[in-house]
């Protein structure tokens, strides 16, 4: 299955290697914004590392063309609205807003290798401190 980008690319499973790949909610709510602003602010410093960074939620492409150019996010937007990447990688949950249950993206972070294999993960992420906890284990 091929996923589009922000820029007009796409990616494939297959092509997700040397990669920070965070799930969030939606586009321009107040959490997943930051969450995108703290990953913009510390880009290059992700990059210095070794790894690209790219965030995935179901929301359009052209909600993620708008989102990325409010904020000029450096990196690209995957966007993912049937949820195949998100059920892969098991970021579909049961959430609860306002008494009523819906299913949703759980907030997650995976840092992939070279070979695409999931050396690292972060699920049920507060956006408070987050990029700092990946950073630090980056430097480790």
């Amino acid at each position: 299955m091929n996923w589009s980008l922000t820029g007009g690319g796409q990616r494939t499973r297959k092509e997700l290697r040397n990669i920070l790949l965070y799930f969030y909610p939606r586009d321009s709510t107040p959490g997943c914004t930051q969450e995108g602003l703290d990953f913009a602010a510390n880009y290059k410093k992700l990059q210095k590392l070794g790894v690209e960074v790219l965030g995935v939620s179901g929301c359009s492409l052209a909600s993620h063309e708008k989102f990325k150019a409010k904020h000029n996010f450096p990196f690209e937007l995957l966007s993912d609205p049937e949820h195949a990447l998100c059920e892969e990688f098991g970021v579909m949950k049961m959430k609860s807003m306002y008494g009523k249950k819906f299913r949703g993206i759980e907030r997650s972070t995976f840092l992939l290798n070279a070979q695409g294999k999931i050396i690292q993960e972060w699920r049920g992420v507060k956006v408070k401190d987050h990029v700092q906890e990946v950073l630090a284990f980056l430097k480790k």
